[in-house]
């Protein structure tokens, strides 16, 4: 493969000009059936490079335990992009930002109480040297000048925004290189953090959405020389539980792109597809009040979370052809989607009933977090919930003093529900009754997302602090981390009467004739996740903007289908749709 190189104000590829047309596609987020379909249509819309940031938390989900397999196989997705003749930028991290949890940071970094994310903390480096020796020996080989397709990669992300340390982005190019990257090294940030966040000798990109040549001009400010770059042109925006769905007209977004090509910079799409943040993946900003990101990314992108192409694409196309080549073939059109109506969730499985099928209780005389839990009991993965319990002392009215619950705590006494205390409502007190003396406190915790962006990195989940009744300091707990990752020992049985009180799985089948996309509908429930053929799709809400979940065509099979959805309050309908449309809620632009 042809070797990337920068020349004066331009970049040259095998000593030819060449312009950088990149759109965003993180393989983490769409199915790996459909990798090689999306990368298609990255070609159809004229562009020759695709992007992927790199999701260490989930390649290292545990202390020195790494995965590669099934959806997380960059191996394959760097093969697939080759064969369909597109190069790659690789962002690597280890902080990837990207609205994903906690930015890719494994969450039982945490553990350590005082340790510093990205900077020279040694317990921090350390953990990034053990997860790049990983890493890049198997990105190494996909390199331009090894034939592969990775043209140049990325050294952290976005660090100007949240910091000013030269020696640990110095630290991390030498890393890079002594790993055997001798690709071109770049970095990233918004044009007023320029400064802090690039590295001599390292290409300077910045990231915006409009005002292209006020932005263009900062970054030629801050570098007189180099190509021109946008690493990030943010074509749409991602969405918050409580929110509307962000949407940015084509025509505006194309507008900008025009310009931005038009002044003869690259420029990386942010995103050309979305997907989907599958599972507990999505990330949350804190800005004074935590707000969680929903489950689609579909970023109101040119292909939307289906992979099928919007007005964006067309309008895109359309940009990038006054520029380069394009493709001479007709636009992709939308993929086949399922309908399937009133599908009965038969069986019901009490969730507080049944922890014990889901994860070891740990004993301790404070509240584990998920963080402590995963990285000194091997328990959980840092995701999904955890179960508190502990017994009350005396009966009659308490009031509950729990002001570290991260992120939305259910409370229980001998199991009957007892009130919510919310992270986002800055909510930290809550009166029970207790029935008598002994009867048990149990406090189920979600951790809705670390947060992705700023100064609260340091996001730890579950409870965080101390927990007082009438004032005096609960001792004697059980700390269960539930990552909902193996469902398989639940015990099932026929669903009784609704409305169901508490938490509760609650399954169903379904035939299928001819596997395709669709989107599960959960109208008249309130709060929880779901599962399809023990694919975890992500989680719902009934506060919205989204009130349809993806289903990758590939999760389905033909013949009989399992859809599990965890309540975690109530439903008075025991049945979900599958519908031939997505529902992202109302829309903002």
């Amino acid at each position: 493969m042809p070797v990337l190189q920068s020349d004066q104000d331009e970049f040259r590829l095998d000593g030819e000009p060449f312009r950088i047309l990149s759109g965003a596609l993180h393989y983490f987020r769409v199915h790996p059936a459909q990798w090689r379909d999306r990368l298609r249509k990255a070609r159809l819309l004229g562009l020759n490079t695709v992007d992927t940031y790199v999701p260490w938390n989930l390649h290292e989900p545990r202390p020195g335990s790494f995965t590669w397999a099934d959806g997380l196989d960059l191996d394959g997705f760097l093969r697939l992009a080759r064969e369909e003749g597109l190069y790659v930028l690789l962002r690597p991290g280890p902080y990837i930002c990207g609205e994903w949890e906690g930015g890719g940071l494994p969450g039982w970094l945490l553990a350590e109480p005082d340790i510093r994310l990205r900077s020279t903390d040694p317990r921090y480096l350390g953990a990034v040297e053990r997860f790049f020796a990983e890493l890049l020996p198997r990105a190494v080989p996909h390199l331009a000048p090894r034939g592969g397709p990775v043209l140049a990669v990325q050294v952290e992300n976005e660090f100007g925004a949240y910091g000013d340390d030269q020696p640990y982005l110095r630290g991390l190019v030498q890393l890079l290189r002594r790993h055997g990257v001798d690709v071109p090294l770049f970095t990233c940030d918004q044009p007023a953090d320029l400064a802090r966040g690039s590295v001599p000798g390292v290409l300077a990109t910045a990231n915006f959405g409009s005002r292209v040549a006020e932005n263009l001009a900062a970054l030629r400010a801050h570098r007189p020389r180099g190509p021109l770059m946008c690493a990030e042109f943010w074509n749409g925006w991602f969405d918050r539980w409580g929110g509307v769905h962000a949407a940015r007209p084509a025509a505006a977004a194309a507008a900008d792109l025009d310009r931005l090509l038009a002044a003869g910079a690259s420029v990386n799409l942010y995103m050309f597809h979305g997907g989907t943040n599958f599972g507990f993946t999505s990330g949350a900003n804190d800005k004074g009040t935590y707000r969680p990101t929903v489950t689609s990314y579909d970023y109101d992108a040119p292909l939307d979370e289906a992979g099928d192409p919007t007005p964006k694409f067309a309008a895109f196309r359309e940009v990038i052809a006054r520029h380069a080549p394009v493709p001479d073939a007709p636009l992709p059109p939308p993929s086949k989607k399922l309908t399937r109506l009133g599908i009965t969730l038969t069986s019901r499985a009490p969730l507080l009933a049944q922890t014990a099928a889901l994860g070891d209780a740990v004993p301790g005389e404070r509240p584990l977090t998920l963080e402590e839990l995963a990285a000194r009991h091997g328990a959980g993965n840092g995701l999904g919930f955890v179960l508190y319990r502990t017994r009350l002392a005396s009966a009659g009215p308490v009031l509950l003093h729990a002001p570290g619950v991260r992120d939305r705590a259910q409370v229980f006494v001998n199991m009957q529900p007892a009130g919510v205390l919310e992270r986002e409502s800055h909510e930290e007190a809550l009166t029970v009754t207790v029935p008598a003396a002994g009867a048990e406190l149990a406090l189920l915790v979600e951790n809705q997302g670390r947060v992705n962006y700023g100064p609260g990195l340091h996001d730890r989940k579950g409870l965080t602090g101390p927990v007082t009744a009438n004032g005096a300091p609960l001792t004697g707990w059980t700390s269960t981390a539930l990552p909902l990752d193996d469902l398989s020992g639940l015990d099932f049985a026929d669903s009784g009467p609704l409305p169901v009180a508490g938490p509760a799985f609650h399954r169903g089948e379904f035939d299928v004739a001819e596997p395709a996309d669709t989107y599960l509908d959960l109208a008249g429930w309130t709060k929880g996740c779901a599962w399809v053929n023990g694919f975890a799709l992500g989680r719902y809400w009934s506060r919205g903007p989204q009130r349809r979940l993806y289903v990758p065509g590939p999760v389905l099979r033909r013949g009989r289908n399992t859809v599990v959805v965890l309540e975690l309050h109530a439903t008075a309908r025991p049945a979900v749709d599958l519908r031939d449309t997505p529902d992202l809620g109302p829309t903002q632009e």
